[in-house]
């Protein structure tokens, strides 16, 4: 049955697919999040110990969510993998040296003989948190705004300035995108570490996160709004009547009115993200992460599905338009798009199986003896 879909078919899948995976890592940064209110709501020993040790358990997770990312954008869609990871790749590598030295900084933190010494690492971690997600708020922006890109004829990449990507940062919609990524990655940091760490020893670090949350949440908010405001006010990028790659005004709104699905993903996603926050502000019960999870990714699948379909170019030339990419331009063969379909077919195991180590991670939380039972020899 699969063999019978046509390219335009799976090209559409293969996109949700993407938009999935991309979707899932904005909300696994919330790793990334945690590690940055070390600096702020942490403040004894104890209490960066059970934030560190918390965001532990999970941050191979989120690296190899971006990695996955990647690599199905490689499969899927080889032509913007080519473009965007060869052209920008001063930006590309910034954003792999911050969780090069996240890496670093969970395993060398507390080993003996550390002779850079533990605020080191945990100054890298704070990189990784926020430049690194600030980055990758930038690269997902240019799905709007478009890179400095030529495509040859036989689809060399030509970078049209020297830095390498790295002008994506000047632009207002890229930097708004990724400092609202930055702040909603702190939120849902401290929503999960208020899911996972046992509060018994150390109740005001409960109440500096829950402060944290709304904290957070309120400074996003400004970002968010020009992010929205901007997607449906902005010209974009797309295929017009003629068929050839134009400037189209108002792209972007006519997205949202053609696919009503896609405004509900991201209304919902939205509403889901407040109650999370009311809840981790208010209710006894700390199950917000999950609420505000599933928001995010539902507000995630609701960008990537806006800058993908309705003909439109995910990946904008601003100084050559034929050289825009879209996901019928930029795709594989209907072949390998077919095989890799058949793949995908283990995801559902896969995630089951990641829920289930999840689960056993976290079915006991993370408690103040524990820390002590580990670091013996320095309590």
């Amino acid at each position: 049955m699969i063999g019978s879909l046509s390219t335009q078919t799976l090209q559409q899948i293969w996109w949700f697919i993407c938009s999935i995976v991309g979707s899932l890592f904005i909300f696994l940064t919330f790793v990334q999040g945690g590690q940055t209110l070390l600096w702020q709501t942490a403040r004894t020993k104890m209490e960066k110990d059970l934030f560190i040790n918390s965001l532990g358990r999970k941050w191979e997770i989120t690296f190899t969510t971006l990695v996955l990312f990647g690599g199905a954008m490689f499969a899927a869609f080889p032509k913007f993998y080519a473009t965007s990871f060869g052209g920008a790749y001063w930006l590309w590598m910034f954003i792999l040296f911050t969780f090069i030295i996240q890496a670093v900084s969970y395993e060398y933190r507390t080993k003996p003989d550390n002779f850079l010494g533990s605020k080191t690492y945990e100054f890298f971690l704070l990189i990784n948190g926020s430049l690194g997600i600030l980055l990758i708020g930038v690269v997902v922006g240019t799905f709007f705004t478009g890179a400095a890109f030529q495509l040859n004829r036989f689809n060399l990449v030509t970078w049209t300035v020297p830095t390498r990507g790295l002008e994506a940062i000047s632009n207002p919609f890229n930097l708004a995108l990724g400092l609202f990524l930055v702040f909603n990655a702190r939120v849902l940091g401290a929503m999960y570490l208020l899911n996972n760490i046992d509060f018994q020893e150390v109740e005001s670090l409960e109440r500096k996160l829950r402060r944290a949350v709304i904290r957070n949440f309120i400074i996003s908010l400004p970002f968010l709004l020009y992010v929205l405001i901007s997607l449906i006010t902005m010209d974009g990028f797309g295929v017009n009547a003629a068929g050839a790659m134009a400037v189209v005004p108002h792209k972007y709104l006519n997205n949202l009115i053609a696919n009503p699905l896609i405004p509900l993903m991201l209304l919902a996603g939205l509403a889901l993200v407040i109650a999370a926050v009311l809840s981790a502000a208010r209710s006894p019960k700390k199950c917000a992460i999950w609420l505000g999870g599933t928001g995010t990714i539902l507000v995630g699948l609701a960008i990537f599905c806006t800058a993908g379909y309705n003909h439109t170019s995910f990946y904008p030339s601003v100084v050559d338009l034929k050289s825009s990419l879209t996901i019928y331009n930029a795709s594989s063969s209907h072949y390998t798009l077919t095989v890799m379909t058949y793949v995908a077919l283990l995801i559902p195991v896969v995630l089951a199986y990641v829920g289930h180590v999840w689960h056993a991670m976290d079915l006991r939380k993370l408690s103040v003896r524990d820390i002590k039972n580990q670091y013996s020899d320095l309590y």
